[in-house]
């Protein structure tokens, strides 16, 4: 699992010109599935997601998990994050899960925040989504279950 992780004034997900989720504050993460993702991928990342310390403190340090800020989580979807641009110019995909796997564990990951304690939000699963934000900071981490640092 790969996931792009954006601290947020605001966040939201529109398709077809609707708003189908919006978010005060907190963290908007894209997440990729690959196909040797499992459960174990899932527990982790939604762990490290809603506990890392991205948030400022009274003394203005990132100090603060998504939880303690009282943030919310706005969770999508992103096959491309397993882009391969080794070859030509134009981006190959075959590292990305199936489509059924990748819904399956994307809500299998929503599920593992909100037992964590995360006020999650989603958007749609195979939908053209349109994604508007105000990043904040900016603050953006990158994160590979197969390659934690």
């Amino acid at each position: 699992m790969r996931a792009l992780i954006q601290r947020v004034s605001r966040a939201s997900v529109s398709v077809d010109g609707k708003i189908i989720s919006a978010i005060e504050g907190g963290l908007l993460v894209f997440v990729g599935i690959a196909p040797l993702d499992h459960d174990s991928d899932v527990q982790w990342l939604a762990r490290k997601v809603v506990q890392m310390r991205l948030f400022s403190d009274e003394e203005g340090k990132m100090n603060r998990s998504v939880l303690e800020a009282g943030g919310q989580v706005l969770l999508v979807s992103q096959f491309t994050l397993f882009a391969s641009t080794k070859k030509g110019n134009r981006p190959g995909f075959s590292a990305a899960g199936s489509p059924d796997e990748a819904q399956l564990l994307i809500q299998r990951l929503a599920d593992a925040m909100r037992q964590e304690g995360a006020d999650v939000a989603l958007g749609q699963f195979g939908a053209h989504m349109q994604v508007d934000l105000i990043n904040d900071g900016p603050v953006t981490i990158w994160m590979d279950t197969r390659m934690p640092e």
